[in-house]
């Protein structure tokens, strides 16, 4: 149902306008000043604002800057008593949908909130469709690390040089190889990738290079290979170290020549390809075992990238995870989600042995199971959920015995409890902090408190 908020200094008015707009199947908030405006455009996704231009607090015309700095897109009408030219003309400069001076016209007004609320809907969908069929996702961050990074990127990209990208699984390798070759000249051109780590050692040379007929017994018709599918455009090999040994030799081959011999053939094809690889193994102890070719390795490194764990660059989480929220929700068709601040500080504190990848399905596992806002309590409680947990209550620790919940909500009421109980012990039962500090309402603390039979020598 379409929400909307009207801000009008007369209570009349307000009554009117929320009882027409009921009627019409509209969920309505009404307000008479600019604060609480503000703080309910922040909190709630609406599809429309009517905004008298006179105000309490402040002008309607700064209620509608300052909102659509918060929301930029949101449908703003303005309604006022006397109405002037220069006025109307402000109001659209600063990014107004309509105009319209009491006394109201109630179907003039009722054909613009349908209009607005339509158009609202229209940017919403055509957001959701950009980020389905967005090449690829920003790199995010502005740590040190990312922004050399984006540097590189940008030096790079626009020549043929080979590029060697290194980092853990998870960490972003894929996404810095779309981006070298988005801003090259050759993206226009196909990108062809490979996960070396995917392919059995029997088929890669077949994969890569292709194969004529009856070369092997399941080749039954010609196989064009990557190498000759990315001809004039770039080939990614990722998890190249991988790779095997004699696979390994062909690869060099092929970097040193730009030719190819399909499996079953003795005809070169002469190819122009751009490589990137990538490879979340440490090669040179890859070389000292033996598993690595040393000279393929230098082939491959005419730039090295090394893209840094989440752990080594956690200050970048708060902006992922803003990124992750709005991607999710739109994708899920639900008003983008809230977070807390300390539920943001408990995820900067989080190990992240699964990077950004993993992060992204944690904050999607918060989307799903955490309702309102995101809360420190619930990063607690949905952090590791299949993992044997331990509690910490002052020097009280206690393992978890999964079995004893013989339902979700069970163990949800569980986690909460032992989460309020260790933040009472830490702030020495002072429930006004200990409400401050995790960010819900006082008296909500002591319904807690209450249901869940919590006593101060409780141990």
């Amino acid at each position: 149902m379409p929400k909307i908020l009207i801000i009008d200094n007369e209570r009349a008015i307000r009554n009117t306008l929320r009882e027409v707009l009921e009627y019409e199947g509209y969920q309505i908030d009404d307000v008479d000043n600019g604060t609480d405006a503000l703080a309910l455009i922040g909190k709630n996704d609406y599809s429309l604002v009517l905004c008298d231009v006179k105000i309490n607090q402040m002008e309607g015309i700064e209620i509608l800057t300052e909102g659509l700095k918060i929301v930029p897109d949101l449908p703003f009408v303005m309604i006022p008593a006397h109405g002037t030219v220069e006025m109307a003309v402000e109001a659209s400069k600063k990014g107004a949908f309509d105009f319209i001076t009491k006394p109201l016209d109630l179907n003039k007004l009722l054909i613009t909130v349908r209009n607005a609320v339509e158009k609202r809907k229209l940017l919403n969908e055509t957001k959701v469709l950009k980020l389905k069929v967005a090449k690829v996702r920003e790199i995010l961050g502005e740590s040190e690390a990312i922004i050399k990074i984006k540097e590189t990127i940008d030096k790079v990209a626009p020549t043929d040089a080979r590029v060697l990208i290194t980092g853990a699984n998870g960490c972003g390798k894929e996404l810095v190889a779309r981006w070298l070759y988005e801003k090259s000249g050759r993206n226009k051109q196909p990108l062809v990738e490979v996960n070396c780590a995917a392919i059995p050692s029997e088929l890669i040379e077949s994969e890569l290079f292709g194969h004529e007929k009856g070369s092997f017994t399941s080749a039954i018709r010609q196989h064009i290979g990557k190498f000759e599918a990315a001809n004039g455009g770039t080939l990614f090999l990722d998890e190249i170290g991988d790779m095997s040994q004699s696979t390994q030799a062909k690869v060099l081959r092929v970097l040193q020549e730009n030719k190819i011999t399909r499996v079953g053939s003795e005809k070169e094809i002469s190819i122009d390809v751009r490589l990137i690889a990538a490879t979340n193994k440490d090669l040179f102890k890859e070389i000292e075992e033996g598993k690595f070719r040393m000279d393929l390795y230098h082939r491959l490194s005419v730039i090295l990238i090394h893209v840094p764990s989440l752990s080594e660059r956690r200050s970048d989480i708060p902006l992922l995870v803003h990124s992750f929220l709005k991607e999710i929700c739109y994708d899920y068709g639900m008003p983008e989600k809230k977070i807390s601040k300390s539920a943001l500080e408990a995820l900067k504190n989080q190990p992240w042995t699964g990077n950004v990848r993993e992060l992204r399905n944690m904050v999607e596992r918060l989307i799903i199971l955490s309702d309102g806002v995101i809360t420190e309590a619930n990063v607690a409680t949905f952090a590791n959920p299949t993992s044997t947990a331990t509690q910490t209550d002052g020097d009280h620790h206690q393992k978890i015995d999964y079995n004893q919940f013989t339902n979700f909500q069970d163990y949800k009421d569980f986690m909460e409890r032992e989460f309020i109980k260790f933040k009472l012990v830490k702030n020495n039962w002072n429930v006004s902090k200990t409400a401050e500090e995790i960010e819900i309402q006082r008296s909500h603390l002591y319904s807690k408190i209450e249901k869940f039979g919590l006593v101060r020598n409780e141990q």
